[in-house]
């Protein structure tokens, strides 16, 4: 005799119709019921704000599957518009409102999938009938009705990745749209000398951006709101989108006693809770960092489709079940002919969490320099100091950005030093990539820096080395003419070993920095100063970083020729 279990999903969507579908798969005769608090079951949430620029023209292609379609192909019992609002653990019940009241329910097993929501600051003004969220279908359907209802004015606070594509899908629809950032710049997680690039696309694309600043009220009117800033400016908007990151959805379990930690659901590495027979999956669980072992939500549908997919196994068929991985946290945007992307720890997860690390700075051509249409990547790296482990990467560029993030997420994902980069086979042709891949490069970099045969300088150490060591900057004298740093001796590469006996004279003792313009030709001038008997650094990703670096802090400090800022 064959017994049925009940196993009740507490959302839909990423993590818990993953979660379902796979657990029709593997059991034909349980009894599956998911409940979802909205509308909608199984949306494409990542394609809303290009649904609210117009780029998606179809609201139908926004709904991957309905009730209808999943009790037709999976036998799935799918329940929109109920929300869980209780639940007792130690009974196996939980109750739900639905559109015709209280339900209540028994089960044998029970997976949490609640998703995350819109975080709401306590800023007055933030019920007004203009101000929107940009998480769910009917909020793109909203925030779409006003644009082809003539809002000309949008002001979108926060700008993480949901607030960079909103603002990016609002000013392709043809509105003025200011992109308001509290953090020193737009797309936090990326770092500075970066993020500096994605600001100028924003603004190439008509975005008013400001950062380091974030609202203080929106004040409702007849006609328009006003977003009012901790500056004192004062913003017209006829729509304003919040979008100032999201907190777990959890409260209703947390109050049956289901541990959790600052809102997330504490889950073992099968995807169980501290409840039995409860597990939970996705954005509202915690996850520990695999590059740094911290404990953090991670609010990313890939992640939370995957491990849907590996409590289903760890439930129902354990014996062949894989453990949930910890994620690395890829994620990747487009800005108008930019991408960002990034994949592990940056900075500051590395400085909180205490790791010594050490930052590639690199600025290859994403295909053979040689074929039409050759475009920097820029790319930045972080390895262990000891060791050399991969610990995060980042890039932004017109091209290829895409293959390269994901090629060092999977090399991060599989603990691979730095150095193991230059042994990857990577596809090759000169439209595509070059013989010496940017990932293979990074690897070489690596090795280099880590055997000692380079040595780096940073551009946050500008100042430190103006006042205690000379710099030399070996570019062309074409280069040299666009800007310099004050005080460098010029030296092209090309003629440094017949002048260091002038280099000498003017380093008088002291060390000498080298640049140029991405890091290449500094690092050749390097091993020529080394091995001359001095103390010799190379700029990582020279000219290039140490210019963005300056933008990203608002300094002037190259001058031409004339000592006019350059």
């Amino acid at each position: 005799m064959t017994t049925t279990k009940t196993v009740v999903v507490v959302g839909g969507v990423a993590g818990g119709m993953s979660f379902a579908a796979r657990a029709r798969r593997l059991d034909e005769n349980a009894h599956i019921i998911v409940l979802e608090r909205g509308e909608d079951v199984s949306y494409a949430n990542c394609g809303l704000p290009y649904y609210v620029g117009g780029e998606i023209a179809d609201r139908g292609a926004l709904i991957v599957q309905t009730p209808e379609s999943l009790r037709a192909a999976l036998a799935l019992d799918v329940r929109p518009r109920h929300e869980v609002v209780s639940l007792d653990v130690a009974a196996r019940s939980l109750t739900a409102e639905g559109p015709d009241g209280r339900v209540e329910l028994s089960y044998d097993e029970l997976v949490l999938a609640p998703g995350a929501l819109a975080a709401r600051p306590p800023i007055p003004g933030l019920d007004s009938p203009r101000v929107s969220t940009l998480r769910t279908v009917p909020d793109a359907i909203r925030l779409r009705g006003w644009v082809e209802g003539g809002a000309r004015r949008a002001v979108v606070l926060g700008a993480g990745f949901i607030g960079v594509e909103a603002a990016e899908a609002l000013a392709h629809a043809g509105l003025d749209v200011t992109l308001v950032e509290l953090a020193a710049h737009v797309l936090p997680p990326l770092e500075s000398e970066l993020a500096v690039r994605v600001t100028d696309e924003l603004e190439a694309l008509g975005i008013r951006v400001v950062t380091g600043a974030g609202a203080s009220a929106v004040r409702h009117g007849a006609e328009a709101d006003q977003v009012e800033l901790a500056t004192g400016e004062r913003i017209d908007a006829d729509l304003v989108v919040l979008s100032i990151g999201v907190r777990p959805d959890t409260g209703f379990a947390e109050e049956a006693g289901v541990a959790a930690e600052r809102g997330a659901i504490v889950v073992d590495e099968r995807g169980r809770t501290s409840a039995a027979h409860v597990w939970a999956v996705g954005d509202a669980t915690l996850s520990v960092d695999a590059a740094t072992g911290a404990r953090r939500p991670v609010a990313l549908a890939g992640p939370a489709n995957r491990a849907g997919r590996l409590v289903a196994d760890n439930m129902l068929r354990p014996e062949k079940a894989r453990a949930i991985p910890q994620p690395v946290g890829t994620a990747i945007v487009r800005v108008g002919s930019l991408t960002a992307a990034l994949t592990g720890a940056n900075r500051q997860a590395l400085d909180t969490a205490g790791i010594a690390y050490r930052t590639l700075h690199l600025h290859p051509a994403q295909h053979a320099g040689y074929f039409p249409g050759a475009e920097q990547i820029h790319l930045l790296v972080h390895i262990a100091r000891e060791g050399g482990r991969l610990l995060g990467a980042q890039a932004v560029g017109t091209d290829g950005v895409d293959k390269r993030i994901d090629v060092l997420a999977t090399a991060l994902r599989a603990g691979f030093a730095a150095e193991d980069l230059i042994d990857l086979d990577l596809a090759y042709s000169p439209p595509y990539g070059q013989a010496k891949d940017a990932v293979n490069h990074t690897g070489l970099v690596a090795q280099n820096v880590a055997d000692g045969t380079l040595r780096l300088w940073y551009a946050d150490e500008v100042d430190e080395v103006l006042e205690s060591a000379l710099v030399l900057d070996v570019r062309r004298a074409d280069e040299w003419v666009t800007g310099h740093l004050p005080g460098a001796l010029h030296v092209p590469h090309t003629e440094l070993r017949d002048r260091l006996d002038e280099v000498r004279a003017q380093a008088a003792g002291r060390p000498v920095r080298v640049m140029c313009a991405s890091g290449v030709r500094s690092a050749i001038a390097h091993r020529v100063l080394t091995q001359a008997g001095f103390d010799s650094a190379s700029l990582s990703g020279g000219s290039i970083t140490l210019r963005d670096h300056l933008r990203a802090a608002s300094r002037e400090l190259l001058t031409n020729d004339e000592g006019i800022p350059a």
